[in-house]
């Protein structure tokens, strides 16, 4: 409540104005304590992101209220209370690539994230485990998890690539190119933008030096080669020994299901073996 008291020795004018600002000061007054008493926060209030230009003055003492959404903080590293200390943690299998493809990109994104939290987790759990010298339970998890990204990320590459070549003809993904590093060896490089150039880029050049030279790089090329035959040519024989073995131990064996899982084995020519010859004479 304001009282108001004028001398006698003052004007009319003034006493007007004096009077004018003494109420704008009371209903400014009065404007906001009846907006703290109608200002309520409740826990269900949602965060929402509003843009400056869209604010406006509140009506009939009403205030806009922004909140935050309840967090769990540094728990979210961590799995189950009801997990620990377990042997065995029964989980399901990964996500396969058809699964993906019949969801939307929205869901995909919330996928993302979700496997995104449980992969810091387990390797939070991994890495605890580890320190206290302890068994990590079901470490196939984070392998099921991996799988289950990569799967993810080459759904969306698909969709990315669609649209793309609908829209423009291309791909849209980072163009690259075969090159050969300074041993020799050739490697898939990503190109990517620079704001300097290729000539002035010091950095750049240190980094990435294509091409190869000289008789110790063409020596060691030669002896890579032999090196890679030589693995190739150890898998074909014990790919072959094993089917041998297999015809010996099996006469009813199903050639056309070994053919279809050892293509490079020439059952054919094994037929004729005498490895490959049990108690039984070959059709």
């Amino acid at each position: 409540m304001f009282v108001i008291v004028f001398s006698r020795g003052t004007a009319n004018g003034a006493k007007m104005a004096s009077l004018a600002k003494v109420v704008n000061i009371s209903r400014a007054i009065n404007n906001v304590s009846q907006l703290f008493t109608n200002l309520t926060i409740s826990p269900s209030i949602k965060c929402t992101s509003v843009l400056v230009s869209q604010l406006r003055v509140p009506r009939y003492g009403c205030a806009y209220v922004h909140t935050t959404p309840r967090r769990r903080a540094l728990m979210e590293f961590f799995d189950d209370a009801k997990n620990w200390g377990e042997f065995d943690i029964k989980v399901g299998r990964a996500w396969r690539k058809d699964e993906l493809r019949i969801k939307s990109n929205e869901d995909l994104h919330k996928l993302w994230f979700v496997l995104l939290k449980e992969r810091n987790m387990l390797l939070t759990m991994e890495h605890a485990a580890k320190k206290d010298l302890e068994i990590f339970p079901n470490p196939e998890r984070k392998y099921k998890v991996e799988e289950s990204m990569s799967n993810l990320e080459t759904v969306v590459r698909e969709r990315n690539k669609a649209y793309h070549l609908l829209e423009t003809g291309e791909d849209g993904e980072r163009p690259g190119k075969l090159v050969h590093n300074q041993l020799g060896m050739m490697y898939y490089y990503r190109m990517c933008e620079h704001t300097i150039p290729k000539f002035m880029n010091n950095k750049w050049r240190q980094k990435y030096k294509f091409g190869y030279s000289g008789n110790a790089v063409h020596k060691f090329r030669k002896l890579y080669r032999e090196k890679l035959w030589n693995e190739k040519r150890k898998a074909r024989n014990r790919d072959r020994n094993h089917v041998m073995h297999l015809m010996k131990r099996f006469p009813n064996l199903d050639l056309e299901a070994v053919k279809e899982q050892y293509p490079d084995v020439d059952i054919e020519n094994l037929k004729s073996q005498k490895k490959a010859r049990g108690h039984f004479v070959p059709q």
